[in-house]
């Protein structure tokens, strides 16, 4: 196991930063379990980071930070069956290559693909759809470092409690170290981008979302305008955007652009209405087909922090329209668009969707904006709805509120108790939302 000198780290978004007392790169499970066992003679916490794209404190690490940077091995590819198991630092973008390569796919992700696996799927990770679910639901089996050094393997099958616990773990009951996928034959996607007035889209959102696999959407604050996406199979030839399209579109547009859209808005909030206005005039209708995870996903280089809730589905326009009406209450100035996606229910525990279907709503700001009174307006609005806040993304919930909107919350917590009664994974967020 390599150590590593430099102590500093900090998130993608910049809001999130530590100096742990030794970090050390595994390049085992064995290794990860030696961390385990060296952390624990030391009296100290240790924690597994990903590539830092979450919003909240979930990867700080205070004693131990382990670096996922060298467990990126592919197990195994089983084409007949589509179990591919694939070790916790493999990024996503290079696990989509792979299925690639094997004719596979996952049957739904969301938007960014930097994450590495086993940190997209602790935090619950989830695109939109209407019958396929999030990443949580994708996973037939676990390998975990417990907190007593030992390495145990969890599914359906063997430790049924353990696998519905820990496939959104928040790495506080093992230290994930291999995932086993449960893959679906490669497909292509047809893609319907769409510009829509505000009420057109809230009185066709149950037609949508019954018409098409994948459906979403996002609201312009201070504008009548929005951007619908529409996915669905095909069977083909794919029919990607020409290079020249993308690059316009996806790279120049969306992120250089935007970009410095950002920094004006930053610097003159005032203008945020009027370069909204400008930005939903400008956004023209495309269709393109191409393989899953490239119409799934975008390059985002303009960094952001969010915040983001998923209510019960039947909640939804009721909360977009209250929503609105904040914008008018609230001497918000918001630059970036508010996203709309939907969800089937999942069983894993801690699942934002558990239990029933669920509308997400999420919203950003520019990572250099103050984001605490925005965030916190729209979190009063959720909650009183029952919201369930995303793991990886920024909320101010806590244990007492989180065991009311959680059905197995006490299940999650008693089995803590049990694998890690010294909190040997503990850090501040997870003693923020598990209470201890």
């Amino acid at each position: 196991m390599s150590p590593v000198t430099n102590r500093q780290w900090q998130n993608w978004a910049g809001n999130q930063q530590a100096t742990p007392h030794r970090i050390a790169t595994p390049r085992t499970a064995d290794d990860v379990a030696a961390a385990v066992g060296s952390a624990a003679d030391g009296g100290r916490t240790v924690r597994m980071i990903g590539t830092g794209h979450s919003f909240t404190g979930a990867a700080v690490a205070e004693g131990v930070l382990l670096r996922p940077d060298a467990l990126t091995a592919v197990r195994s590819v089983d084409t007949a069956t589509g179990l591919v198991t694939v070790e916790a630092g493999l990024p996503l973008h290079a696990f989509n290559r792979v299925l690639d390569e094997h004719d596979l796919a996952l049957a739904n992700m969301g938007d960014i693909q930097e994450q590495t696996v086993a940190g997209a799927l602790q935090t619950a990770t989830h695109g939109t759809g209407r019958d396929a679910a999030g990443l949580v639901s994708q996973v037939a089996a676990l390998e975990l470092v417990l907190a007593d050094g030992t390495t145990v393997t969890c599914s359906r099958d063997e430790r049924p409690d353990l696998f519905d616990a820990a496939r959104a773990g928040l790495g506080a009951l093992g230290i994930v170290t291999a995932v086993t996928w449960r893959t679906v034959p490669a497909f292509l996607l047809r893609a319907q981008e769409e510009p829509m007035k505000w009420d057109e889209v809230l009185a066709r959102v149950d037609e949508f979302d019954a018409a098409n696999e994948h459906f979403e959407f996002y609201w312009f604050p201070h504008t009548e305008g929005c951007l619908t996406k529409r996915n669905n199979r095909v069977e083909g030839p794919a029919e990607p955007l020409p290079k020249f399209k993308h690059w316009l579109d996806d790279e120049f547009l969306s992120n250089t652009v935007f970009g410095l859209v950002n920094k004006v808005t930053h610097l003159a909030p005032a203008t945020a209405p009027f370069v909204n206005g400008i930005s939903a005039k400008a956004l023209g209708a495309r269709t393109y087909s191409d393989t899953s995870y490239k119409v799934f996903t975008s390059p985002r280089t303009v960094r952001f922090k969010e915040q983001e809730y998923a209510i019960p589905r039947e909640e939804l326009v009721p909360a977009l329209r209250e929503l609105r009406s904040l914008f008018a209450k609230r001497d918000w100035r918001i630059s970036f668009p508010i996203e709309v996606r939907l969800l089937p229910e999942e069983d894993a525990w801690l699942s934002m969707a558990h239990g029933r279907r669920s509308a997400f709503i999420a919203v950003h700001v520019y990572h250099r904006d103050a984001h605490e009174d925005y965030f916190r307006g729209v979190e009063e609005l959720l909650t009183a709805l029952g919201g369930r806040p995303h793991w990886g993304k920024l909320h101010t919930r806590d244990a007492a509120y989180l065991e009311k909107v959680y059905p197995r919350f006490g299940d999650f917590r008693a089995l803590r108790d049990e694998l890690d009664p010294d909190r040997r994974f503990a850090n501040p967020y997870t003693r923020q939302v598990f209470g201890d």
